[in-house]
């Protein structure tokens, strides 16, 4: 079943050089449930294309369907409702540095009007699930870049997204700790059906993770395959040049919360 698509989506945008086209008649599927990646070098027109989808970003042309809902046919108020069921997870974490972790988990769920009982409760089971409880009363100034990223996880979960959306999740943490966020985005998915979609500039982290990806290129879609496919061989040149380094994750026991063993 498709959970979100993409039906000749452009996006172009003026600058002082002249017409910028960031997203250029793009169709894509992404099945419910899954992991799919969105991969290209800096300026693809990666991260536009993933605000399209939440229409952060509303296309010039082309219409957005997310379960089977057209949202590009929406009034503001509709889509500012339709948004409640999508997560967004940010490669600089995004977190209010006045806040504690629970705070920062807590703030969709203030916005969205649920109350404070209720809010707290909810903020550390989604600490919970990212295996940081003990950090609840934390700021992020005392947080690793890790325990950051893990906390705007957390946050992207508080309202019980269908959809989350990965912009460069592990760009601004090191190797080791990649794997671990990688780890936890993965069992999020496998326990709760989240579909998710990630962009990246690594074929590493595409093939840790995704169930299909599809590459961009100056605003165009490419090729689209399963990373793990040992079969397949790039038809792109793109494909070709992008990076082969290996991302391994550990197994997660069936009784853990989330953990992936040697991260933060």
């Amino acid at each position: 079943m498709v959970g979100i698509e993409l039906r000749g989506v452009t996006k172009t945008f003026d600058t002082p050089t002249g017409p910028l086209h960031a997203v250029n008649d793009v169709w894509l599927c992404v099945e419910e449930g899954s992991i799919h990646g969105i991969i290209g070098l800096s300026g693809a027109g990666k991260s536009t294309l993933l605000r399209l989808i939440n229409l952060i970003e509303r296309p010039d042309s082309g219409e957005v369907v997310v379960d089977g809902r057209e949202l590009t046919g929406l009034s503001e108020e509709e889509v500012r409702h339709a948004r409640r069921g999508i997560g967004m997870i940010f490669q600089h974490f995004n977190l209010l540095a006045n806040r504690t972790a629970l705070d920062n988990v807590a703030l969709p769920l203030a916005i969205a009007g649920v109350a404070k009982r209720e809010q707290r409760q909810i903020a550390i089971d989604r600490l919970e699930t990212v295996g940081l409880p003990h950090k609840r009363d934390a700021y992020p100034a005392k947080l690793s870049g890790g325990e950051k990223q893990r906390v705007a996880i957390a946050r992207a979960l508080a309202t019980q997204p269908r959809i989350l959306l990965c912009d460069e999740p592990t760009s601004s943490v090191d190797p080791q700790t990649k794997g671990t966020i990688l780890g936890y985005l993965r069992e999020i998915n496998r326990r709760f059906g989240i579909t998710i979609v990630l962009v990246t500039h690594e074929m590493s982290v595409v093939r840790a993770v995704c169930d299909v990806v599809t590459v961009l290129d100056r605003g165009r879609s490419v090729e689209q395959f399963a990373p793990n496919d040992h079969l397949h061989r790039p038809r792109s040149a793109i494909a070709s040049f992008l990076a082969r380094s290996e991302i391994v994750l550990e197994p997660l026991g069936d009784d853990a919360s989330v953990a992936v063993a040697g991260g933060e």
